[in-house]
C-alpha cells in the first residue's frame, strides 16, 4: 500500500514536470512578447481610449488586454487603475479577460497541451464571449452604482495614500517614491521599476535605439522578471496539481461530476460544471491549463474544458480582490456576468465545432501516464534556447539594478560612471553606458540634452 502511494506520488511529479517541461519555451517566448509590449505601450494612452461605450473602444480594449499581462491578480490590478481614470466598465472587462485568455503564452500552451482544436476555440470563444459579456453588460449595468464605486475608489486611495505605479499600474509603495521637478510625488511597486522610470525620463532614445542599448534591454528584463514573478506559482501549482489529479483521482469521481453521453443537456451540464470547479480551485492565470488536460482526460467534455479555461477569472481568491476594491455589489455582479457568459460560449463552441466535424476524439490521443516527456527532439532544443534567453534578460536586469555611478546616459537612460564612454556638447560632459549610446548621441546631440528629469539621478551629464 506505502509502496504504490509512493509510486503514485512520483508518477504524478513526472507528468507534472512533464507538462512544465513540455510547455517551458512557449511560456518564455510568450513572455517575452508580453513584457516587449509591457514595456512600450502606456497606461495613459490605454486608459484614454477606453473611456468611451462604443464598439471602437471595445476593440481596442480587447487588443490591449490581449497583448497585455498574463496574470489574473495583474490584470485585475492594471483593469482598476484603468477604471479610475475613467475607462468604462465593459471595456475593462473585456481589458482583463483578453489580457488573461488572448494572450500568446497562453495560447502556446493551450497548442502544446490540449491541440490546435482547443487554440481556435480559445480564440474564437474569447472574442465571441467578450461580443456577449458585453451586451449582457450594456443591458444590465447599473450605471449609477459603478460611477459612485469609481468615486469611492478614488477617494478611499486618495484617504490611505494608495498610488499606482506609473509604470506598471500595481500598487506603489513608500519606500520606492521619488518627487518629481515639478513637484509631483510618485510610488513605485519596486526598486526595478523605479529605476525603469528613472531610466525612462532620463533618456530620450525611441524604441528601436533603446533596443540597441542596454538600458532598454533592461528595461525588457525588469518587465520579464516581473511577469515571472507574478505568475510562477500559478503555473506551477497548477503543472503539479494536474499530475496529482490525474493519478489520484479515480474515474467514478469524474463520472459523477460530468454527465456522460451527448446532447445539450450534458453540454450545458459541463460546461456549467467547468466553470464551477475553475472558481474553486484556487488556479487562475496559465496554470489552469494543465489542470484543464487533467479534467480532459477525465472525461469532461469539449465544452466544459474551454469554459473552465476562461474562468480564471472568477476563482476564490480574485473575487476576493474584486471584493476588496469594488465591494460586495460589484464583485457578485462580475461574477454572474462572467458565469453566464463563460459558459454560455464554451456551449456555443462545442455546438459550432461539432457541426463542423472538428470536436477533438478524446480517445484518439496517449494518455499522460504514455507519455514520454524528456526526450532530445524540438521540445529539449527549444527550451535550452528558451533558458538561455531568460538567463541573458535576467542577468540584463541586475546589471541595470546595480549600474554603479550617478549618471545617466542621455541616450537610454542607463546608470554609469566615468569609466565609460563620454561626449562633450555645448560645454557640458555626458557619460555613456556603451559605445553605441555615444555613437548615437554624436549623430544628433540635441535630441538628446533638452527632455525631463525625475529628481537627482536622473541627471544625464557632468556638471563638472
Amino acid at each position: 500500500m506505502q509502496a504504490a502511494f509512493v509510486d503514485g506520488v512520483l508518477e504524478a511529479l513526472r507528468i507534472g514536470i512533464g507538462f512544465l517541461w513540455t510547455a517551458s519555451w512557449a511560456i518564455v517566448l510568450g513572455l517575452v512578447v508580453t513584457s516587449y509590449v509591457q514595456v512600450y505601450v502606456s497606461k495613459e494612452r490605454m486608459a484614454a481610449v477606453l473611456g468611451t461605450d462604443d464598439a471602437d473602444a471595445l476593440v481596442k480594449a480587447t487588443l490591449f488586454g490581449a497583448a497585455s499581462s498574463g496574470c489574473s491578480f495583474g490584470a485585475v490590478a492594471i483593469g482598476k487603475g484603468l477604471f479610475k481614470q475613467g475607462a468604462h466598465a465593459v471595456n475593462v472587462l473585456a481589458f482583463m479577460f483578453a489580457s488573461t485568455n488572448l494572450i500568446v503564452e497562453l495560447g502556446l500552451m493551450i497548442w502544446i497541451l490540449l491541440g490546435w482544436e482547443f487554440l481556435v476555440a480559445e480564440l474564437l470563444g474569447g472574442v465571441v464571449l467578450i461580443a456577449v459579456m458585453a451586451g449582457i453588460v450594456r443591458l444590465t449595468l447599473p450605471e449609477t452604482l459603478f460611477d459612485s464605486v469609481r468615486e469611492e475608489l478614488a477617494a478611499r486611495d486618495r484617504e490611505s495614500g494608495v498610488t499606482e505605479d506609473p509604470t506598471c499600474g500595481h500598487e506603489g509603495r513608500p519606500e520606492y517614491t521619488v518627487t518629481t521637478d515639478g513637484g509631483e510625488t510618485l510610488q513605485f511597486c519596486s526598486a526595478g521599476c523605479l529605476e525603469t522610470y528613472r531610466q525612462r525620463v532620463a533618456g530620450a532614445a525611441d524604441w528601436r535605439e533603446e533596443l540597441l542599448s542596454w538600458g532598454g534591454w533592461y528595461k525588457l528584463g525588469n518587465q520579464y522578471r516581473k511577469e515571472w514573478s507574478m505568475i510562477w506559482t500559478d503555473v506551477v501549482a497548477g503543472f503539479l496539481i494536474a499530475g496529482f489529479v490525474i493519478v489520484f483521482v479515480p474515474q467514478w469521481v469524474w463520472n459523477a461530476l460530468f454527465l456522460p453521453g451527448d446532447g445539450l443537456a450534458v453540454t450545458v451540464e459541463n460546461a456549467v460544471m467547468g466553470v464551477t470547479i475553475a472558481v474553486v480551485s484556487f488556479v487562475g492565470s496559465m496554470g489552469n491549463v494543465p489542470f484543464a488536460v487533467a479534467l480532459w482526460g477525465g472525461g469532461i467534455s469539449f465544452a466544459g474544458v474551454i469554459a473552465f479555461v476562461y474562468a480564471d477569472l472568477i476563482t476564490v481568491p480574485v473575487l476576493n480582490v474584486y471584493r476588496k476594491y469594488y465591494g460586495w455589489r460589484v464583485m457578485a455582479y462580475i461574477l454572474v456576468v462572467f458565469f453566464v457568459t463563460m459558459a454560455f460560449t464554451g456551449v456555443l463552441m462545442e455546438l459550432l465545432f461539432d457541426a463542423l466535424g472538428i470536436v477533438p476524439d478524446l480517445a484518439g490521443g496517449r494518455t499522460a501516464s504514455e507519455q514520454t516527456f524528456f526526450e532530445l527532439d524540438y521540445t529539449f532544443a527549444l527550451n535550452l534556447v528558451a533558458f538561455a534567453l531568460s538567463a541573458f534578460l535576467l542577468s540584463v536586469y541586475r546589471r541595470g539594478l546595480g549600474a554603479p555611478g550617478e549618471h545617466r546616459d542621455p541616450v537610454c537612460g542607463m546608470r554609469t560612471d566615468e569609466d565609460g564612454p563620454s561626449a562633450t556638447y555645448d560645454g557640458e560632459t555626458y557619460r555613456f553606458c556603451s559605445a553605441r549610446c555615444e555613437r548615437t548621441f554624436r549623430s544628433t546631440p540635441s535630441r538628446f540634452v533638452s527632455h525631463p528629469t525625475a529628481g537627482p539621478e536622473a541627471a544625464g551629464h557632468d556638471h563638472h
